[in-house]
């Protein structure tokens, strides 16, 4: 029988889908004894509570770990906050859960806040193999946490890099489309183009080929992202150019009759 207060987390948590981690580290063997980390996204306490039932009711239910020790660290909305004020409208929430095994969840929470992780949840489960490991198993249960954190920091990396290229990309095409119709305004007409029976030339069109950054590792989100400020730079220069010359050029004189 489940403890009480916990029936009606067990029920949500087993109708809800499983949800999959967004890691998860190799497996420590030692005298019997098996150590693995897993890491959740996690918006808030609650969520990374959830994702422990869920691992200790479902996920490992037909094999339940002797210890789930776990650690979470969410950046959360202030109470009567919007979130419009900026970073004065957050606040850290962070905790831990031993769950039998002392101070395990205070090493897993070091490993979260030394790598600055955020907005997640890890998860270090042990089944205990009969006999004792003594402070080791701190050292197994930081090395998995440290394994997973590494991993999920990396990801987020590169998803801020991803979206900052793509940022780059809108502001580099808008640029150039800029540039284009400033260049067409600096071209003198034709006799042609000129007469009132000619018709107007065509505006010029810039077209725009959205790239694939699904492959993108950070080496290369970088190096582009350096390319993308240089083209930046470059086009911001040629369009003051431009603008330059048109303040400059002579008042045309009055047409006296």
């Amino acid at each position: 029988m489940l403890p009480q207060g916990t029936l009606d987390t067990f029920v949500s948590s087993t109708r809800r889908p499983v949800s999959e981690a967004i890691f998860t580290s190799n497996e420590i063997h030692d005298r019997g004894s098996v150590f693995v980390a897993n890491i959740y996204r996690a918006a808030t306490p609650q969520d990374a509570k959830q994702r422990v039932e869920q691992m200790k009711r479902v996920v490992h239910s037909a094999k339940p770990a002797t210890h789930e020790m776990s650690a979470w660290r969410c950046m959360t909305l202030k109470p009567g906050h919007s979130g419009l004020a900026g970073p004065e409208d957050f606040e850290l929430q962070s905790g831990c859960k031993d769950d039998g095994e002392r101070w395990a969840g205070g090493k897993i929470l070091n490993v979260m806040e030394t790598l600055g992780i955020l907005d997640a949840v890890i998860i270090v489960s042990r089944w205990y193999g009969g006999e004792m490991l003594g402070p080791a198993r701190f050292d197994h249960i930081a090395e998995c946490a440290t394994e997973v954190a590494k991993k999920f920091k990396a990801q987020e990396e590169l998803l801020e890099l991803r979206s900052l290229l793509e940022s780059l990309d809108v502001l580099l095409f808008d640029l150039r489309k800029e540039y284009q119709q400033l260049s067409a305004e600096k071209v003198p007409p034709s006799d042609s183009t000129s007469s009132s029976t000619s018709a107007p030339a065509p505006k010029p069109t810039v077209t725009i080929k959205k790239p694939d950054y699904a492959t993108l590792d950070v080496t290369k989100a970088k190096r582009l992202i350096r390319a993308r400020e240089g083209s930046i730079t470059s086009v911001k220069s040629l369009i003051a150019k431009l603008r330059a010359s048109e303040d400059s050029e002579p008042a045309l004189p009055p047409n006296h009759e």
